[in-house]
């Protein structure tokens, strides 16, 4: 039994990311092993996630690897952990566009048997509030939602308010939080600044949540009502459980891109490769000329490149190096960052000229889950195999599809997109291969 909490709210901007940052690194300063979590397909929150606790964060996403892989996602992250924080995503019901459910944080604490703290952005209300969580509350009678923090409460005043409206509702008040500009975490386009782009302010940041919550919030009731979470009827899952183990002295090198420019990444992806008998190296675009020693594949995640564009062109050997390797039809898999540092040039400045396009910034933002089928055969997946996945980009790339595309997609118009080119894979739409284990076996295969 893993004792679990689920973080969520009414709607986005509420705290949640700094309620749930705050919890990590509160319980993991008093000497507990938390496991964090995020519904949904952020790579950011994540990040701030690792960086309270001191292990990977992970994604619980029913939309792109299915329901049946949320419970055992889930256990395998937490093995050997005392505690599990869960942050949800958007509002508490919302989820995929038009499937229900599904992807909610409220069907994710259904699948896990979490109990559900609601924070609550209480900076315009008082007695209305008991309203909201009532509504809540009650909405759904398989979400238990075991107590809420109350944050953004601006005087005593209002705190006594606040509880006094509560305390006719049944759902306890477990924390306070007066606004504090400390715990504030800089956004831009795509949502907060990553922690690899920020180090010693993130840092500072996850120490201030800490305090934050740690003076604000009843840490023995939360504790209790994680606690109370019944076992779960599922097995964790295993990298290793897809495939027959990988030909003994098969050890592809596999290069990851990595570092401030390319943040994006799932840690079963890691996972999975070296499940498949890969030898994974990290290297950072900005800083490394060349590619790993003995590189015979290479997998470029999503990221800001458009935050880096001068100082990835720069870096002319390692442009000519990724160029080479494509041009040598070793597999290379691009998802959105990846994809527009594989082009001919972003906003005008020189990129790696693997794909005859160029991308650029663009007003738009480009968000959603995409229901994807594979036009061409690929290093990834067989023509015809379909995927989920998401898109979330504010670039657009001419032309959006190479004479080969990559992707067909259903949803929520019908297009091509991407590019199959030699053993080149690139594409905006960002996928989990826990859903489809064999795209990373047939991955390493190829580059063995």
């Amino acid at each position: 039994m893993v004792a679990r909490l689920v973080i969520a709210a009414p709607s986005s901007g509420a705290g949640k990311t700094t309620v749930a940052t705050g919890l990590m690194a509160a319980f993991a300063g008093r000497g507990l092993a938390v496991s964090p979590h995020k519904v949904g397909p952020d790579y950011i929150d994540p990040g701030y996630h690792a960086l309270a606790t001191g292990r990977p964060g992970r994604n619980l996403d029913a939309y792109m690897c299915g329901t049946g892989l949320i419970a055992p996602l889930f256990l395998h992250g937490a093995r050997g952990c005392d505690l599990a924080v869960v942050e949800g995503v958007m509002g508490l019901y919302d989820g995929a566009a038009d499937q229900g459910e599904l992807a909610s944080t409220a069907q994710v604490a259904k699948l896990l048997k979490a109990p559900v703290v609601l924070v609550v952005d209480a900076s315009s209300q008082s007695r209305s509030v008991a309203a909201l969580v009532h509504g809540f509350a009650s909405w759904d009678p398989e979400v238990r939602i075991g107590g809420v923090i109350l944050n953004k409460v601006a005087t005593d005043r209002h705190e006594h308010l606040l509880r006094e409206a509560l305390g006719e509702s049944g759902v306890p008040v477990l924390g306070v939080l007066r606004r504090a500009p400390a715990v504030a975490t800089p956004s831009r386009h795509l949502g907060l600044v990553p922690v690899a782009e920020r180090q010693a302010a993130a840092v500072e940041a996850v120490a201030a949540q800490a305090e934050q919550v740690l003076a604000g919030c009843d840490m023995e009731a939360l504790l209790a009502l994680a606690r109370s979470a019944p076992s779960l009827d599922a097995e964790p899952w295993d990298a290793h459980g897809s495939w027959s183990a990988p030909e003994p002295g098969r050890k592809p090198v596999i290069a990851v891109a990595g570092g401030a420019a390319f943040t994006f990444s799932y840690a079963e992806h890691t996972e999975l490769l070296r499940a498949a008998g890969a030898e994974v190296v990290t290297f950072d675009p900005l800083r490394d000329e060349a590619l790993p020693e003995g590189t015979r594949g290479l997998v470029i995640g999503g990221g800001f490149p458009e935050m880096y564009g001068e100082q990835l062109s720069a870096n002319e050997p390692l442009r000519k190096a990724v160029a080479e390797l494509a041009a040598s039809g070793a597999p290379v898999a691009a998802e959105c960052a990846g994809l527009l540092y594989l082009a001919r040039s972003l906003d005008g400045t020189p990129m790696c000229g693997v794909l005859d396009a160029d991308a650029r910034m663009s007003e738009r933002l480009t968000l959603g889950y995409r229901d994807a089928v594979a036009v061409n055969d690929s290093v990834l997946a067989p023509a015809g195999t379909r995927m989920r996945g998401h898109e979330f980009h504010r670039t657009v790339i001419e032309p959006g599809a190479g004479p080969l595309a990559a992707w067909g997609l259903r949803q929520p118009e019908r297009r091509v997109e991407g590019f199959v080119q030699g053993g080149v894979h690139a594409s905006y739409v960002h996928t989990h291969w826990a859903g489809s284990p064999e795209v990373a076996a047939r991955f390493v295969g190829h580059c063995a």
